[in-house]
């Protein structure tokens, strides 16, 4: 927490703490009742709502609920010393008294608790289910729950001043539309996913170029299918585009297999005279090899059951023709390799290829962080599913490699998870990606 922050959290540390403990107080007079009920009430209802610098609604929930428990923390150590005082001072001859101030100070924290522990876990992007799962394993075992609890705050709180300083950014540049390109971005995502109606596969991404003046598509295509298959459906995507909107052409951004669609479709099936620039993101142009292992060891029984199932799944989904089996066979290295010669860099389009890597299975979520080192074995350091080796395409290539220890997984780099990363920025990243399209005048 920033310094104004942690100065108004002390001034709540001490209301509440006199709120939870005026028991004695509240006997004598029903004013300090009234007074506590008022501080009780305000602490619950509006601590933390007004002090943030956002005018994300979920995180001014998610500051409120940091606030509280941050407010919590420190107000049970300090009842908690309160009573072993009051209970030496009463010396066994007031028991009662004891008693109710022990129950009224444990209900005041037993709301305020449930108040802030439920604002941040339905709204916090980057708690994460590791410190959600914790949190609740460790919620009723002394000393540990508040160690996770401070945790939990410090994790909360940073993630509402990183999204505070976004917002002053982006109004400190509004007036110059910095992502404001000659012609619309078209995001493309990759393999057994959806980018409309049931999942923003993008993340924060597309919301933070739209500020910044970004017109924003999106592929709309099947979850799965073959390169060939999902280039088809690509390409009508893009002629309805441009059809519609007059835009003559588009930048392409495009995902994992989502790269090597719009290559195919640039290649084959004449959109090369719709691409201003295609910018490929973690795409495996030469393949994954560990792809070409699971398919040739895997029993064919048990890939065509996943097959079957998954099929019949994305179908009522909205898919019109999944096929899992060929989508991932055109993920191999033995397939991607050829048909990676037989596309080579179009000349007139602009072209940019990202790839990003892990330094450990530790820094990626479930299950990048299991496949990254099955991914290891065969395609050497890699982003849990793509290896290095395989990112690099067209004009530019740049390969982010973030300090620290946490690296930029398959996921992140697309913002999947809502999760920033130490070290990098994702939705600035893309702001940076989509300014560099306009300085180049597309």
């Amino acid at each position: 927490m920033k310094d104004i922050s942690k100065a108004i959290c002390w001034i709540y540390i001490i209301l509440f703490s006199f709120c939870a403990n005026c028991y004695i107080l509240m006997k004598l007079s029903p004013l300090y009742t009234a007074i506590a009920a008022v501080i009780f009430l305000y602490l619950n209802f509006c601590a933390g709502m007004f002090s943030p610098k956002t005018t994300n609604p979920h995180m001014k929930i998610t500051n409120h609920g940091s606030v509280t428990l941050y407010v919590f923390m420190w107000s049970v150590l300090f009842s908690a010393a309160y009573h072993i005082i009051l209970a030496i001072c009463l010396k066994g001859t007031n028991n009662d008294s004891l008693l109710y101030s022990c129950a009224v100070c444990f209900v005041c924290h037993f709301v305020l608790f449930w108040n802030g522990i439920i604002c941040v876990y339905l709204c916090s992007y980057e708690l994460g289910i590791k410190h959600r799962v914790i949190g609740a394993l460790c919620g009723m075992i002394p000393i540990a729950n508040l160690i996770v609890l401070r945790r939990i705050v410090d994790v909360t709180s940073r993630e509402v001043a990183a999204e505070c300083d976004r917002e002053q950014k982006n109004k400190e540049r509004i007036s110059i539309s910095v992502c404001k390109t000659k012609y619309p971005i078209l995001l493309v995502h990759g393999v057994f996913f959806r980018d409309y109606k049931y999942f923003n596969y993008w993340g924060r991404i597309p919301r933070e170029l739209e500020r910044n003046g970004a017109v924003i598509y999106y592929g709309n295509h099947g979850s799965a299918a073959s390169v060939e298959n999902s280039a088809k459906e690509l390409s009508e995507r893009i002629k309805k585009i441009v059809e519609e909107s007059g835009c003559e052409k588009l930048n392409i951004i495009a995902h994992s297999k989502g790269g090597l669609d719009c290559r195919y479709a640039i290649a084959f099936l004449g959109m090369e005279k719709y691409a201003a620039s295609l910018t490929t993101v973690n795409t495996p142009h030469r393949g994954c090899i560990f792809a070409d292992y699971l398919l040739n060891n895997i029993p064919k029984d048990i890939k065509n059951k996943v097959a079957s199932t998954y099929n019949k799944a994305l179908k009522k989904l909205g898919d019109e023709e999944p096929d899992f089996l060929s989508a991932v066979n055109d993920l191999t290295a033995s397939v991607c390799v050829e048909r990676d010669r037989q596309m080579p860099v179009p000349e007139g389009i602009f072209t940019h290829s990202i790839g990003s890597v892990m330094p450990k299975s530790r820094t990626g979520k479930f299950p990048l962080n299991f496949s990254y080192h099955l991914v290891k074995i065969f395609d050497g350091r890699n982003d849990g599913l793509v290896g290095e080796d395989s990112f690099s395409y067209g004009e530019n290539y740049t390969l982010l490699t973030p300090d620290g220890n946490e690296g930029i997984s398959h996921a992140d780099i697309i913002d999947l998870d809502r999760h920033n990363v130490a070290g990098f920025d994702v939705r600035e990243f893309y702001v940076g990606l989509v300014a560099d399209l306009k300085n180049r005048g597309l």
